[in-house]
């Protein structure tokens, strides 16, 4: 057998390893998510029926609904239920949950990659910067602005953006939003005031893992070597710094991106945008558990996904990680 047959066979085994892995954290996720919802205050068969009605129509409502049945009863229907597609549906509008976040989703997605692009192409270039001006005055500064980047609250600078860029100069609109299905070029005009509150926590975080790691690859004996053998100092980074730290950045990107999703359910509400986040939101003040929860559960599995791809795009530039 071959050395390249038996590193495919490998890395094979690694990636049904890490979906195995993957299930029981999602049925996990799921009976969190479930049981969250049972800490929501107030009845909601009292609240479809309404505050006046008798005793029998919300007994009605329960067995309806089958809020009547024990805890683990209700999570396991509703369970098997999701596996095959069926989220159910909003308790007030009726509208399929499914329906609801092919609906809404979309939308924080836009928003959520556009940020994590943005973060990439302004991040990079600046942790490059400082890490080739290591102990540089430009070097304090941009590790200074990057950490008053992850101090600054997303939802403080989505309203700086809103006042200043949307109200006094007009460059973007200040609220609302266009599916990118409808228009995608009109979808990303509307995205960016929110992709440029959620990406400065993230530029900030790129810069400096960035830096850092730079830094010590550059002061490590290998690169000592490179330069005693006469490789310019460009080539050096290009070819050999970066390379080094693309896992790294990879992992650094994966873990960015899980974060502004969940950062979208602040901004979708500062900025009126009709995304799952502000669904959620919604959903929870009105007491609709099966929206929260089809839409919470959305979100998991695409977080689960996503540290799903990071961890099998590290293996295919990392090999080594796969022999561990």
């Amino acid at each position: 057998m071959t050395t390249a047959v038996k590193a495919n066979r490998v890395k094979q085994k690694m990636v049904v390893s890490r979906l195995l892995q993957a299930l029981p954290i999602l049925v996990l996720a799921t009976f969190i998510v479930f049981s969250l919802m049972q800490l929501i205050p107030g009845d909601v068969a009292v609240t479809l029926a309404g505050e006046n009605a008798s005793a029998e129509r919300i007994a009605q409502i329960r067995e309806a609904y089958g809020l009547n049945q024990p805890f683990l009863a209700q999570y396991g229907d509703w369970l098997w239920r999701a596996a095959q597609g069926d989220l159910g549906a909003s308790l007030l509008s009726g509208e399929p949950v499914a329906q609801t976040i092919a609906r809404t989703f979309p939308n924080t997605l836009l928003i959520a990659v556009y940020a994590v692009l943005l973060s990439v192409l302004v991040g990079v270039p600046l942790g490059i910067l400082a890490a080739t001006r290591s102990g540089s005055p430009l070097d304090s500064g941009i590790m200074g602005a990057a950490s008053l980047g992850v101090a600054v609250p997303n939802f403080w600078f989505g309203m700086i953006l809103v006042l200043y860029l949307a109200l006094t100069f007009k460059w973007f609109p200040a609220t609302g939003f266009v599916s990118p299905r409808e228009d995608f070029s009109a979808a990303l005009w509307y995205a960016t005031l929110p992709a440029l509150a959620l990406c400065t926590n993230g530029i900030a975080e790129i810069a400096r893992q960035l830096r850092s790691s730079l830094v010590e690859i550059q002061s490590s004996q290998h690169v000592r070597t490179l330069h005693a053998k006469g490789l310019s100092p460009a080539r050096i980074l290009w070819k050999h710094g970066l390379k080094n730290v693309s896992v790294n950045l990879l992992t650094v990107v994966g873990l960015l991106f899980n974060k502004i999703l969940a950062a979208t359910v602040v901004v979708e509400a500062v900025f009126a945008i009709p995304g799952i986040g502000s669904s959620i939101v919604n959903a929870v003040l009105q007491g609709d558990f099966p929206v929260v929860q089809g839409a919470v559960l959305a979100m998991v599995v695409t977080v689960i996904l996503v540290n799903l791809f990071t961890d099998l795009a590290c293996t295919v530039l990392d090999p080594r990680i796969s022999e561990a």
